[in-house]
């Protein structure tokens, strides 16, 4: 059965007549009387009693004309749902980005996100460098958020943020008067490192120079540990200028930029290109581009 066979028997019951239901049906009264019989041999009953021009709902049609209520009103609520799903959206979506994004880009744009659409859950997913790419390739994620990631034709790439990585040491350290420093120089150091991530990857390749004299003492996952352990005098690490504003003002780090050359990076907001976007999906592309902003 079908929703316009529904619809026809109700317009008989309604009207208790055939071709008044095929008027307002816009079909022929034969028309009419084609989807009820099908009607009753799908049902394996009758569904009309006749009695010359008159007619009246056997037991049965009784019965099934409150489903078939039912159903059509249920039609109707699905269709008013979706309709407020444009108006007010609602639903999840799912970000995957890294610990330190999620702590120091993106709250701004979770708050105002919120704030425009109270009824969207967000979900972050915390992950690290390619296999943020790999969370919204496979369909895991909705959106990404990652350093420029290698082109894809799969993918959509907006870049929204853009700051400094740079070498980080206690106050008063002795590379902290530097307007620069080389590999060379921070070899003389303990390090903390990053431990994954594509950051550690592009340190790692700067690195190289000097790689025979490292001393690397820890490898770390969080931001927030790295931070304070430098800050301890436990070693000296490298992080996105922006992710140490707070430690700098209170003077507990000091930030010194990279030679020869500063080592930047930029951040993107990343989605597949063969994914439909909803309304809810829209919006947060339209608030990231709005709060997430480069700084350099």
């Amino acid at each position: 059965m079908d929703l316009d066979q529904l619809h026809a028997f109700l317009e008989i019951v309604r009207l208790k007549s055939f071709s008044k239901a095929a008027q307002v049906c816009h079909r022929s009264q034969p028309a009419i009387s084609a989807q009820i019989r099908q009607l009753e041999l799908e049902l394996d009953t009758v569904l009309f009693e006749r009695f010359g021009s008159r007619i009246s709902l056997t037991p049965a049609g009784a019965i099934f004309a409150e489903y078939a209520a039912r159903i059509l009103e249920l039609r109707q609520q699905a269709r008013e749902a979706i309709r407020e799903l444009e108006r007010v959206p609602r639903g999840e979506l799912a970000i995957a980005a890294n610990e330190a994004t999620c702590l120091y880009v993106l709250p701004d744009v979770f708050v105002e996100y919120r704030r425009r659409f109270p009824r969207v859950q967000l979900r972050v997913e915390r992950v690290y460098g390619r296999r943020v790419v790999e969370a919204v390739l496979e369909n895991q994620v909705d959106f990404g958020i990652a350093q420029l990631p290698r082109s894809d034709r799969r993918l959509q790439v907006a870049r929204i943020y853009t700051d400094e990585i740079k070498l980080i040491v206690p106050a008063g350290h002795p590379l902290g008067g530097y307007p620069a420093v080389t590999a060379t120089q921070v070899a003389e150091y303990p390090l903390i490192l990053p431990q994954y991530g594509t950051t550690r990857s592009r340190l790692d390749e700067w690195l190289e120079a000097a790689e025979d004299r490292l001393q690397i003492t820890m490898e770390l996952d969080s931001s927030e540990m790295i931070k304070r352990f430098v800050a301890r005098g436990l070693g000296i690490s490298f992080m996105a200028a922006s992710h140490c504003r707070e430690e700098v003002a209170k003077g507990q780090l000091t930030l010194v930029s990279l030679a020869p050359e500063p080592m930047l990076r930029s951040l993107s907001l990343i989605y597949r290109k063969d994914r439909p976007l909803s309304r809810a999906a829209l919006g947060f592309i339209e608030v990231v581009l709005e709060q997430a902003r480069p700084e350099g």
